[in-house]
């Protein structure tokens, strides 16, 4: 035990293991992020709130039950930080680690108990061969953990490999999303209660086609929640 603990501190000392949030090097006990950053994390807390900014994307366009993000994102904060790190630094336990947090705090809430299935918004196979994983699916594998409900990637599909969604406007982002995903065993699916997670909530386009898809499932119902999102 000594011996792996003196390994350790000799190896933090050439590799020295860094907060995704903040940079700065954790201590022994710290895993992913540390203290500082857990403590500050800026939470949305919109899960408390039925109505909240978050419903109003979606207004008029899909129906769905509830929407919220765990964590207000902008731009240079640790927010940024950590969805970088979990999507293109190879952070994937993050995902699971914030998910598992996240799913802790919505199963207290009643109008999260009667989730039957979590669903990754998924990646093109193309896409998750690359990055080796897809960040989603491990929010899912968190929240699943958190809230002790199973997650699911048999229902959903991503049929057409699409370009990057960041400098789009909601408008070409609606385009360039609108028919990639299909539904299978949708009569598995019948009369379900769904949450539908995904890293970062924006102009919701991509979120909005893949709840169209599912909306034709017999009786289905629809939440969705993330990681983070820049409304507030």
């Amino acid at each position: 035990m000594k011996t792996n603990k003196l390994l350790d501190n000799v190896l933090s000392m050439y590799y020295p293991r860094l907060c995704v949030g903040c940079g700065n090097a954790l201590q022994q006990n710290e895993e992913l992020l540390c203290l500082h950053c857990l403590l500050h994390l800026p939470e949305t807390n919109y899960f408390r709130e039925h109505d909240n900014p978050l419903k109003l994307i979606f207004a008029g366009r899909v129906k769905v039950e509830e929407v919220s993000s765990l964590l207000f994102y902008k731009k240079g904060n640790s927010v940024q930080n950590m969805l970088h790190a979990l999507k293109y630094k190879g952070k994937k336990e993050l995902g699971s680690f914030l998910g598992s947090y996240y799913g802790e705090k919505l199963i207290q809430e009643p109008r999260y108990q009667q989730i039957d299935y979590i669903i990754p918004i998924p990646l093109h196979p193309k896409k998750q061969q690359k990055r080796g994983y897809n960040q989603s699916e491990w929010i899912a594998i968190g929240l699943s953990q958190g809230m002790n409900v199973p997650y699911t990637n048999e229902v959903l599909l991503r049929t057409t490999f699409t370009e990057t969604q960041t400098k789009k406007s909601r408008f070409n982002r609606w385009e360039n999303v609108k028919e990639v995903f299909a539904v299978q065993n949708a009569d598995v699916f019948a009369g379900k209660h769904l949450l539908v997670c995904d890293d970062v909530l924006t102009t919701g386009a991509t979120m909005e086609a893949a709840i169209q898809q599912l909306l034709t499932i017999e009786g289905v119902k629809i939440s969705v929640v993330t990681l983070a999102t820049a409304h507030n």
